[in-house]
């Protein structure tokens, strides 16, 4: 029979006991939210020969093979190793494997998010890897405010946006105007000299009106830029993430990553998640030592 100390230990490795036997499901995590075509056929090779042949995909993008006797731990794990950068892992108090949506190739994607999921992937996952931290810290990323992977119920959820500007010397006053059709949140009216109007305190910056007049009266104002969100959780205690007071840039969101974990560091009391110290502590001081003025 085996002990708790071994259970725990490949729990820390990857490995989760499945109930009512003594057998394992290992979690592979996927590398920046993509596996490749070969990766895919090496688990499933993985699967048949240490597993009960079967493999189900988790809702953050993780391979589980169930069915892995204790004593093929070690060789499920050199078999993956020698063949490619796939890893058993993904769980403990760190950063858990990153979740993005398919905003690469998605009609409503406003940025590569499986590129920002790779580099984010490769920087915190791979190397932050030995920070501990109080508790699990996910990273979410979606293309836009449709929110198809729910990134406000990450700890850190990233949403890219894009923020449009009339033309207005292009824009020709179409009665019957194609930019205001297409916002479905009423941000959009029309004027006296029947040129569009945008109200920002509606407008959730989806980027869908950018592309939809025929005439290109709209251009984006900048590059895309992202809505972060913090301390989200799903579960049994939901919690949305907290936005951040404006929008920032790509090249900004390692940073308030990093001054993120270090403020949850500094102010966890305990095994608590990152949602309930901005509500002890007050989402204010969060906002100041995240995303200074």
């Amino acid at each position: 029979m085996l002990t708790k100390e071994q259970i725990t230990q490949a729990k820390g490795r990857g490995f989760l006991l499945n109930r009512g036997t003594e057998l394992f499901s290992g979690r592979i995590v996927c590398p920046g939210a993509v596996y490749t075509a070969d990766e895919v056929a090496l688990i499933s090779e993985c699967a048949q020969r240490y597993g009960n042949g079967k493999v189900a995909f988790t809702v953050r993008m993780a391979a589980e093979i169930p069915g892995i006797a204790y004593e093929n731990l070690d060789a499920a794990e050199e078999f993956l190793s020698s063949r490619s950068q796939l890893t058993f892992g993904g769980t403990g108090a760190r950063v858990r494997p990153i979740v993005a949506c398919k905003g690469t190739t998605c009609i409503y994607g406003n940025a590569d998010t499986q590129a920002l999921a790779r580099k984010i992937y490769e920087d915190y996952y791979i190397g932050r890897r030995d920070r501990k931290l109080p508790h699990k810290f996910k990273i979410g990323i979606g293309g836009c405010p449709n929110g198809c992977i729910k990134p406000s119920l990450n700890d850190f959820g990233i949403e890219a946006r894009r923020v449009p500007r009339l033309l207005a010397d292009t824009c020709r006053a179409c009665k019957v105007c194609s930019i205001v059709a297409s916002c479905q949140d009423d941000a959009i009216s029309i004027n006296s000299q029947g040129q569009p109007v945008f109200d920002m305190k509606k407008c959730i910056t989806c980027g869908v009106c950018i592309d939809r007049c025929p005439f290109h009266a709209l251009e984006e104002q900048t590059e895309p830029l992202y809505q972060i969100t913090i301390g989200g959780m799903a579960g049994r205690h939901l919690r949305p993430g907290t936005p951040l007071r404006r929008l920032v840039r790509e090249d900004e969101i390692a940073p308030i990553i990093d001054r993120t974990m270090d403020w949850y560091c500094e102010h966890a009391d305990g095994r608590e998640r990152l949602g309930k110290v901005i509500d002890r502590i007050g989402v204010e001081q969060m906002q100041q030592a995240v995303l200074p003025k």
